[in-house]
């Protein structure tokens, strides 16, 4: 899969627990922290609710803060760091998580415009991506993974998740091989039935 430069990874207001969950969605991946992966992170955000942003605004100094935006003081990888934003859309106060890469001075800004364009859209929809990484922020651990040794070559390290197939019992598929009809399956019911919106 073709990562976006900015993109949504979870539909929907994230509770603490999830919110944690969220901060390394890719903990499982193969040879952690033997390459720079940044590009997994840089660019994903998600909203939480006000208590996890004052929670986590207490939590530590921020490292810079503005009216709108603080960042974490502690980096994720690289000079990748969590960035929280409190925006006003629609006349709500709402808040955000995104990875920025600071080493990119442009890039909060550049995050801030892509949510409030993303959440300004009149019509609830979900592009095929956010479908996906909707699926990937909330299926647990467990039933989620890479592909491995048993896998073709040029295939390992891709994202799985676990499916069930009918008569042939649960097996992982590949995350960006899902069909439609599988998408839907694995989505929440009040997610399923939503347009899909062409990524721009």
């Amino acid at each position: 899969m073709t990562l976006l430069s900015v993109r949504k990874v979870y539909q929907g207001i994230a509770d603490r627990r999830q919110m944690f969950r969220m901060f390394d969605r890719h903990a499982q991946r193969p040879n952690r922290w033997e390459t720079d992966d940044s590009a997994l992170y840089r660019g994903e955000w998600f909203e939480i609710g006000e208590p996890e942003y004052s929670h986590m605004f207490e939590l530590l100094p921020p490292l810079w803060m503005r009216a709108d935006m603080f960042a974490m003081r502690e980096y994720l990888t690289g000079s990748i760091t969590g960035i929280f934003f409190t925006l006003k859309i629609d006349s709500a106060r709402r808040y955000f998580h995104g990875y920025c890469d600071l080493a990119d001075k442009g890039s909060p800004d550049r995050m801030q415009r892509a949510i409030i364009d993303r959440e300004c859209r009149p019509v609830k929809a979900m592009t095929r991506e956010e479908r996906l990484e909707h699926i990937w922020s909330s299926t647990h651990d467990d039933y989620r993974g890479y592909a491995g040794e048993r896998w073709p070559a040029h295939l390992r390290g891709a994202r799985t998740v676990l499916f069930y197939a009918g008569q042939h019992g649960t097996v992982f598929k590949l995350l960006d091989q899902l069909t439609d009809a599988e998408i839907s399956a694995k989505l929440p019911v009040h997610l399923r039935y939503l347009p899909e919106q062409h990524a721009a």
